[in-house]
């Protein structure tokens, strides 16, 4: 088996979004944001179906007006996933979703008006249990703000969160998280690094308008990833330009690449070359495909040829290695039969099956010993 991370993680308060725990020891966890009129209630739920599915822990659904407050009461009570709303300026719609079971409020004391009504948003939550998520953007800076530093920056979005902080503490209230979410990766890093030492809520991780599929994946990975080595981050979006269970899929493989949360196959392949066995990328593209339901941890190696294939499939549950006339699979580290290329997909599938079946059975006979 491969060794485990040695990342020190931020040491944090918890807060509980419905039934998931964010920051403290509890798992790194995984959301998303539905792009769906949150208005159009079949839609939205289908898209909830489908991110439940992939397994996101956390859903966001903007809510910028009293019908889709309506929507959202709907939707409540047709899933079980915990709901964030993201809300702006109106707090009479942050009372309504309060008062229509939200898990989470995605909301900026300071855009929501006069005194008065931060305190009833605030009061409200408090009576309710609800935490708040303080999100600060870059593009969305205040006025002072930009006048004061010329331009968006690290320090004005830092400043931007203590005026939001300001204000929960003088209504005592410590129960929210807080993200500071840029497009650029570099201002990003220093803003969460800068607030990090000063505060001891937890961190929601993005980079914030981060581009289309691949080149939003690598802006994520890179600056999401460089935190979370850090220690940093408590909760992660991936903020991408395509469907939202691509997010959902995107923040887990970062998780589980750093060891940070181990869900589903970790698949890992080379890149091939002429010395493959056999189609190295069609058989992984196909596996990845038949595997995507998987949610029980598993490591497994494709490797196409026999210089790096021994090695790889020693430190997997299920490995194999490109070699002729046959290919040779091995379990647990130790070589186990021979395989030809005709039925590689479909032979390897049923062992990763029966090995997660059998995963399964021992947790239940665990649990029933208990």
């Amino acid at each position: 088996m491969r060794g485990e991370q040695n990342i020190s993680r931020r040491k944090t308060r918890k807060i509980m979004v419905g039934n998931v725990a964010v920051g403290g020891d509890a798992p790194i966890s995984v959301q998303s944001m539905t792009n769906t009129e949150t208005t159009d209630v079949p839609a939205t739920l289908d898209q909830i179906s489908r991110l439940v599915s992939a397994g996101v822990d956390i859903v966001r659904i903007s809510v910028p007006t009293m019908d889709a407050a309506e929507a959202f009461k709907s939707i409540r009570s047709q899933v079980s996933v915990p709901l964030v709303a993201d809300i702006h300026f109106d707090y009479k719609i942050a009372l309504k979703v309060l008062k229509y079971g939200v898990d989470c409020l995605r909301i900026n004391p300071g855009n929501i008006g006069s005194d008065d009504r931060v305190r009833a948003v605030v009061d409200s939550a408090k009576d309710k249990g609800i935490p708040l998520r303080i999100g600060i953007n870059a593009g969305s800076l205040g006025k002072e703000l930009l006048r004061k530093y010329k331009e968006p920056s690290a320090e004005a979005m830092v400043e931007s969160a203590f005026h939001q902080i300001d204000i929960l503490d003088r209504l005592d209230f410590q129960n929210f998280k807080i993200s500071l979410k840029a497009s650029e990766i570099f201002m990003t890093l220093r803003a969460y690094r800068k607030l990090a030492d000063q505060i001891d809520q937890p961190f929601h991780l993005g980079i914030t308008e981060a581009g289309g599929l691949r080149s939003g994946t690598v802006k994520s990975a890179i600056g999401i990833g460089a935190l979370l080595m850090d220690g940093i981050g408590d909760t992660i979006r991936i903020s991408l330009a395509a469907d939202p269970v691509e997010e959902v899929k995107v923040g887990f493989d970062i998780l589980k690449s750093l060891g940070l949360r181990h869900k589903g196959v970790n698949l890992i392949a080379c890149p091939s070359c002429s010395r493959q066995n056999f189609d190295v990328i069609s058989v992984v593209n196909e596996l990845e495909l038949r595997l995507e339901d998987i949610t029980t941890p598993i490591d497994m190696a494709v490797i196409g040829c026999i210089v790096n294939g021994p090695g790889e499939a020693k430190v997997a549950e299920i490995g194999l290695t490109g070699a002729s006339p046959s290919n040779l699979v091995y379990v647990e580290g130790k070589p186990d039969h021979k395989i030809d290329n005709g039925n590689l997909v479909d032979e390897l599938e049923a062992m990763v099956r029966d090995r997660v079946a059998k995963k399964k059975a021992a947790e239940k006979d665990i649990i029933a010993t208990d």
